[in-house]
């Protein structure tokens, strides 16, 4: 049977200078995992408003599930205005407090987070109180935990940080958000060395760093893994760390080597980043052409 997967977290709209599209990482982790062909479930919570409703109809149009998503009459459909100056290393204003700071705890969705393969979750939803203690309460029950490091500041807390570090099974983190953690603890910046130290530190299973073009490096039980960025015309990286996250784990999940996994996550991040916006539908067979020409070229 496919593994089922839960993803936690902000649902927004990315206000870009070209206009508006859905954003907000584990959302973006959570239609890569779909457009992969898996179903995964998400929890969040948008406004009672016009950009929840268009948010609530981009998902549905795409036939993702949407039975977990709260609807709130408080407080507005998230937003975040997007600087694109440095294409590479965009940054973001995230208005708050909006909808998904204050995602509720139910029986439903912990009935979902206990019955799922895997629970995905991440740091900025837990920069208010209600949302943290809802994702504090399902980690109880969750099986897989994957920790998606996704550091926005200010939205940085150590101590929550540190306690979801401490629940994770698996954490992905790029190279600077690996820096920011390790520096609290003192530890040199070398990645491998970082890597090795977060591993043993908190016990987990695998760590994952993205290295942008560079491409990224795994550390499991059996050692280190690393796999070379790909070249592309760049339009803008937004998304392409959600993009990678989901390819690596629908592949690892289903059993994929972890070089193959990384193979084809970075071949996904790289693509994504030449396309605009978070969400591009990137078929298999797009893939599939974009690694073989890439052999062929390194021939």
């Amino acid at each position: 049977m496919t593994p089922t997967i839960t993803v936690f977290g902000e649902m927004l709209w990315d206000m870009l200078p070209s206009g508006k599209q859905p954003g907000g990482a584990p959302m973006n982790v959570a239609i890569h995992l779909k457009n992969f062909g898996l179903n995964p479930a998400f929890i969040s919570r948008v406004g009672d408003d016009d950009l929840g409703v268009e948010l609530m109809d981009y998902l549905n149009n795409q036939h993702f599930n949407t039975d977990f998503i709260q609807t709130g009459i408080t407080h507005l459909t998230g937003i975040v205005k997007v600087n694109l100056t440095d294409k590479t290393e965009v940054t973001y204003k995230i208005v708050q407090p909006v909808a998904w700071d204050y995602i509720m705890t139910t029986p439903e969705n912990k009935q979902l987070v206990k019955d799922s393969d895997v629970f995905v979750y991440g740091t900025l939803s837990v920069r208010s109180q209600q949302s943290r203690n809802t994702l504090f309460e399902l980690l109880k029950d969750a099986n897989l935990k994957v920790f998606d490091v996704n550091i926005r500041p200010p939205h940085l807390d150590r101590a929550t940080t540190e306690y979801l570090l401490e629940q994770a099974d698996i954490v992905k983190v790029n190279e600077h958000e690996l820096n920011t953690v390790c520096t609290w603890f003192g530890i040199q910046p070398d990645v491998e060395t970082q890597m090795k130290f977060l591993y043993e530190r908190f016990n987990l299973k695998l760590v994952c760093v993205t290295l942008g073009a560079d491409g990224a490096v795994v550390l499991s039980g059996d050692g280190f893994h690393s796999q070379g960025g790909y070249v592309v015309e760049v339009q803008d990286t937004i998304g392409s760390g959600d993009s990678f996250l989901a390819m690596f784990l629908k592949e690892y999940i289903s059993g994929s080597s972890i070089p193959s996994a990384l193979e084809k996550a970075c071949a996904v991040g790289a693509l994504v980043a030449s396309y605009s916006g978070a969400t591009p539908v990137i078929a298999e067979k797009e893939i599939a052409g974009f690694l073989i020409n890439n052999q062929i070229n390194h021939v």
